[in-house]
């Protein structure tokens, strides 16, 4: 058997199960199959095989589902990929040795007060020239940092967020757009195929949604002579390397995963701390009458669980700015969608919910900061702003003079920064206890650059 091509990649973990990508490589006339053993760590005898078929249609990649585990268990595992005219099955297993590598992961704890950790981050730039990566390990350094950080401290982290432009399809759009299906999944196999990020997702279950440069830069407003062609080739590619492993499949009676995916926008929990992950993209509406970021069903499914949800802690990630506005309105953020915005800030403050967070990225700089409402002062939601995992010569990083501080949001409300503004490449350290979050932001290096408290009540 040959080590995956891409991948393993830990996705979806709950206290039973989880949802492993890999991707193998065609081979001419001969099915390609990959597969996956476990065990629990420390103890010697290997499960039976479990394997998918890989096929052209899916590059060459697959999502197994592991089942029946125990919560709150480390496992091991060994993953490969092999072609063979015959079906694996547990009467006939492959008689290949398994690939030398054994990965790891832990299942979700069942426990609901003990702290959690979640390592949050966006915009990771690896430019492509000619389908080769251009110093591929300036954009991956950061992972050997973000990995000695989920596995070292204590609580290790239950989760890497990913909060948009995991790849940049555009990057050389002035020179030569990347249109074609098979451009754009040679851009994730190179991102995602880096060693030190390929360690870091190999044990840390990830959960990733997209941005506008998994499509085109301010997607869609923006979108050219060839954005049908454009957008379908991307969600493509964007359907097999980042939303396969995610929550959003439903798991059939049989145990696979459906391959219809209703939307984008997904939710998971642990214990009592719970995400979701809205698709603030693909769904956006421009027209003049009615102008939203999210389409009617994802703002009611969110309005309905911020006020249903009985979780403590309750994180919403959406890949633009939710506040502080910008000085420079670009139409892209929520800035530019202030009725929809509104709506959901008053379902907060009419249901009096508390420890809401909204999470983000996308501006190039990390910070924190708080909303409050002037008549209410009971009133307070915070955000946290991880950005960029690796930023572009090209691109600028955000300051604290990028943001309006001195006029009111939509009129009651007024926010203020609660951090500095980082303009260098970073990621966010999140540890959730019962009184407070701890947000701290970490260099290329894994040196904290500052930390700050959001406080629970």
């Amino acid at each position: 058997m040959h080590t995956p091509t891409v991948g393993p990649i830990i996705g979806h973990t709950t206290l039973d199960q989880v949802r492993i990508f890999l991707r193998g490589d065609w081979q001419k006339n001969t099915p390609v199959y990959a597969g996956i053993r476990y065990r629990r760590a420390g103890t010697t005898p290997w499960s039976d095989g479990k394997f998918v078929e890989l096929t052209a249609l899916r590059d060459m990649t697959g999502v197994i589902t592991l089942e029946h585990l125990s919560s709150d268990t480390h496992y091991e595992y060994q993953a490969g990929w092999f072609s063979s005219p015959v079906a694996p099955s547990a009467p006939h297993p492959p008689t290949r040795p398994w690939p030398a590598p054994v990965y790891s992961f832990r299942t979700a704890s069942r426990q609901t007060t003990t702290p959690r950790a979640y390592i949050v981050g966006s915009c990771r730039y690896l430019r492509m020239t000619l389908g080769v990566a251009t110093l591929p390990a300036k954009g991956d350094r950061i992972f050997a940092a973000i990995h000695r950080l989920a596995q070292a401290t204590s609580p290790p982290a239950s989760a890497l967020v990913m909060t948009g432009d995991q790849v940049y399809v555009d990057d050389l759009n002035i020179f030569g757009p990347d249109l074609e299906y098979k451009a754009i999944t040679k851009k994730y196999q190179a991102a995602f195929s880096q060693p030190n990020i390929r360690a870091l997702m190999a044990g840390t279950s990830t959960y990733m949604i997209l941005d506008d440069h998994e499509i085109e830069d301010n997607w869609p407003a923006k979108a050219g002579n060839q954005g049908a062609a454009l957008y379908r080739n991307a969600m493509a590619a964007y359907d097999i390397y980042q939303a396969s492993h995610g929550p959003g499949h439903e798991r059939l009676a049989d145990g696979q995963l459906s391959r219809e995916l209703k939307h984008y926008w997904y939710q998971f929990a642990h214990g009592d701390i719970a995400w979701f992950v809205t698709d603030s993209r693909t769904r956006r509406n421009l027209s003049a009458g009615d102008r939203r970021i999210l389409d009617a069903e994802q703002e009611h499914a969110l309005l309905e669980w911020l006020v249903d949800s009985p979780a403590r802690v309750k994180l919403v990630v959406t890949s633009v700015l939710f506040f502080p506005d910008c000085a420079r309105n670009d139409h892209d953020a929520w800035q530019a969608f202030p009725a929809q915005r509104r709506r959901i800030l008053e379902t907060l403050r009419a249901h009096k919910l508390k420890n809401v967070v909204f999470v983000s990225g996308d501006i190039h700089g990390s910070l924190t900061s708080c909303l409050r409402h002037r008549q209410d002062p009971d009133f307070e939601l915070h955000t946290i702003v991880s950005s960029p995992l690796c930023n572009s010569a090209l691109l600028p990083y955000a300051k604290t003079s990028t943001f309006i501080l001195d006029q009111p949001l939509d009129g009651d409300y007024h926010h203020e920064l609660t951090s500095k503004v980082i303009s260098q490449d970073n990621f966010a350290h999140l540890v959730i206890d019962t009184q407070k979050i701890r947000v701290t932001f970490h260099d290329v290096a894994g040196k904290a650059l500052q930390a700050v408290d959001i406080p629970l009540r």
